[in-house]
């Protein structure tokens, strides 16, 4: 499941960047006595009671400014809290409550989302100032009274945050069905792809690269296999994101990643594997998610014999931790091999979901030591003692050694190999964990 969004509002100069920087635990936000100085969504992940969450700084709101750049700064807030699944609504306590602290109140109210009203700049112990008490007229609930400066009351605000996020264990769809994410530079196609697999129009197509502003989730039976489409923002550079919409988009697609079974790699076969499609496919295989590659537009391609096999393996060139990931070429225009895209999800999905047994596993053990010693450092040598499949999608192995230090990642990668060639593992990554037999 996708982690839960929280995000951080209220009017310049309340707080909000010290309270973000305090929570994450490093300085993201800039700090500055000036109302304004946060002027884009900044976020980062936070954890509390082992439950990881996406927090966003704001820029602050000022409903009734006419300022290009303060209006810009209410749209991205707006936009903040569209995605948000807690607000956190941030006052100033030793001002007291304003005219654009009640606007807020309005605004939020209208989100329907849980809102948590924090008065900050409350620095001593004990009964809170009587400024506090005039924020019940903003009809949020209790309000909750901290210090951002000195840390105090963050323990119970995470507290009441952690209460507001959705249930771990909830998915809105059932265990049968594979959560399929295209994602991709803007304008790979990804929106055209999923029409076409439809064929109907669910997603507005266009030319103009990030016309899909949000995760949008297509519902798809086909052959007796459920399937969930989703297709995402294109997810630009971080220095081309210059629109700031694009900000909010690029968080929902990491999401989508996050919470899919299946990623579909979509690349522009004219402009080939780029820097940002190499940063997308490696966020997948670290989330240990099954992907394939589409080559979309090859119908555009120039071709001579040997062109496709050069092309392959010039993607698996960029991608040198993919090549597990299998390569489709396809055109989404004239419906090219776009019917075996599907076919390709549910095979990697069935590779990703595969179990070996803890004998079959030790006995593939044996054999990789008896055919490739384990290294050695000075004088004392790697002892693979057993092994067991501790988990699925991605596949996961626990391996018993003498002394972790001398499992080189070479000797990893050896295993892993055995393992793709005795029993597939196709279009999956495989995660190996090496425990010295003292340890849980």
């Amino acid at each position: 499941m996708a982690k839960p969004v929280v995000a951080v509002v209220g009017r310049p100069n309340v707080g909000k960047s010290t309270f973000f920087n305090y929570i994450c635990g490093k300085r993201i936000s800039i700090v500055e006595d000036t109302p304004g100085v946060t002027r884009d969504r900044i976020y980062a992940e936070a954890e509390w009671r082992n439950r990881k969450f996406t927090l966003i700084d704001t820029g602050g709101i000022e409903p009734y400014s006419q300022d290009k750049i303060l209006q810009q700064m209410r749209r991205q807030a707006e936009i903040a809290v569209e995605m948000a699944d807690v607000i956190v609504f941030m006052v100033d306590a030793k001002e007291g409550m304003t005219a654009s602290d009640k606007e807020i109140a309005t605004m939020l109210r209208k989100s329907n989302k849980p809102v948590v009203l924090v008065a900050n700049k409350v620095d001593n112990i004990g009964e809170p100032p009587p400024e506090v008490y005039e924020f019940y007229n903003l009809a949020m609930g209790d309000v909750v009274t901290v210090s951002s400066v000195h840390g105090l009351g963050m323990g119970d605000l995470l507290d009441i945050i952690f209460s507001h996020f959705p249930d771990e264990n909830e998915d809105e769809y059932d265990e049968d069905v594979i959560k399929v994410a295209v994602v991709g530079k803007p304008n790979s196609g990804k929106s055209s792809l999923i029409n076409r697999i439809m064929g109907e129009e669910r997603v507005i197509v266009s030319d103009i690269p990030g016309t899909t502003r949000d995760a949008i989730d297509t519902y798809l039976e086909r052959d007796g296999d459920k399937f969930v489409l989703i297709d995402t923002a294109g997810i630009r550079r971080q220095s081309k994101i210059t629109e700031n919409i694009e900000k909010y988009s690029a968080i929902r697609s990491w999401s989508a990643i996050e919470r899919s079974d299946v990623c579909v790699i979509m690349i522009d076969a004219q402009e080939g594997v780029t820097e940002q499609d190499t940063k997308i496919a490696g966020y997948a295989h670290e989330q240990g998610k099954a992907s394939v590659i589409v080559i979309n537009k090859w119908d555009l391609v120039n071709k001579e014999t040997g062109t496709l096999e050069e092309y392959r393996r010039k993607v698996y060139e960029k991608l040198g931790f993919m090549q597990y990931a299998p390569v489709l070429f396809i055109s989404v225009k004239t419906g090219q091999r776009t019917e075996k895209v599907l076919e390709l999800v549910k095979f990697v999905f069935q590779q990703a979901s595969l179990r070996i047994s803890t004998g079959m596993f030790n006995d593939l053990l044996s054999e990789a030591v008896a055919m490739v010693q384990p290294p050695s450092d000075k004088g004392k040598r790697l002892k693979l003692y057993y092994g067991t499949q501790s988990a699925v999608r991605p596949p996961t192995f626990v391996i018993f050694v003498n002394d972790k230090k001398l499992f080189h990642y070479s000797y990893e990668r050896y295993i892993e190999n055995q393992l793709r060639k005795s029993y597939g593992f196709e279009g999956t990554p495989i995660k190996i964990i090496h425990r010295e037999r003292n340890e849980d």
